[in-house]
């Protein structure tokens, strides 16, 4: 018993997320510290391309994370800090893209396929082709509805 719940306290340590912020970056004032770590957040490490700088432990996203430490103590504000990473990196650097006129296709992309995608997906099924076996005979002609008639009344006499 005690083995299994060794190996559950064990499985349960490891799946909690591991920030690469190192004891030496942390800031003493913990308002400057979590001003930093929110904006950590929203920064994508340059080298890693789908993780913040503040999950990642690639050498840039280090810098990043210091250079974001040094412009909240020198006092910038949160916006002043992301507007000198974008003008330094360029926009890539956001992990969430800006809703501006050069990235609507990012934003109304997904959408519009959908949106498409289920237009072709009811015009086709409007269109096909409907069943030749139909219940009420609806399509055949008088001919091949007596035919019919005296192909089902034979099986049924047999």
């Amino acid at each position: 018993m005690r083995r299994l719940l060794f190996a559950i306290a064990l499985l349960l340590s490891l799946a909690v997320p591991a920030l690469a912020v190192q004891p030496d970056e942390v800031l003493s004032d913990p308002a400057l510290e979590a001003r930093a770590r929110a904006i950590s957040a929203q920064l994508r490490c340059l080298v890693c391309q789908n993780q913040s700088i503040d999950d990642s432990e690639a050498g840039l996203a280090r810098d990043l994370r210091l250079l974001v430490r040094e412009r909240i103590v020198a006092g910038d504000t949160d916006d002043q800090v992301m507007e000198f990473l974008v003008d330094r990196y360029g926009e890539f650097v956001l992990l969430k893209p800006v809703f501006a006129l050069h990235t609507l296709i990012l934003w109304i992309a997904a959408p519009l396929v959908l949106i498409g995608g289920a237009i072709g997906l009811f015009v086709w099924v409007r269109r096909r082709p409907k069943s030749a076996q139909t219940a009420t005979g609806a399509g055949l002609t008088e001919e091949e509805m007596a035919a019919l008639a005296r192909l089902t009344d034979k099986s049924t006499d047999a």
